[in-house]
């Protein structure tokens, strides 16, 4: 089996970033900020998934990517904020159709 040549690709800005493990990353240019891909390997360990919000800290000289936590909502709890002031009528959705008269 013949070995493939490297592939390179030219950024305007690249860093490399170094896991325990020895994983390394590339940070591309995206318009006016950067952009790092996270591995899928990475992501499933620390419960990411596209649109997950994360808390981008220092940690001395490393970058430190932590997912950011979300309580996990309580009906009780939603059901406490409900007002007189925010608490809305009835809504006419038309005749019943279906099984559901």
């Amino acid at each position: 089996m013949q070995a493939h040549a490297p592939r390179i690709a030219r950024f305007k800005e690249i860093v490399t970033i170094k896991q325990e493990e020895g994983m390394e990353a590339l940070i591309q240019k995206w318009g006016n900020s950067l952009a790092l891909r996270i591995p899928q390997s990475l992501a499933t360990q620390i419960g990411i998934e596209p649109n997950s919000p994360v808390k981008l800290s220092l940690r001395g000289a490393e970058l430190v990517i932590a997912p950011v936590s979300t309580p996990a909502l309580k009906l009780d709890d939603l059901l406490a904020q409900v007002t007189a002031d925010n608490l809305h009528g009835e809504v006419d959705t038309g005749q019943a159709v279906g099984g559901e008269a």
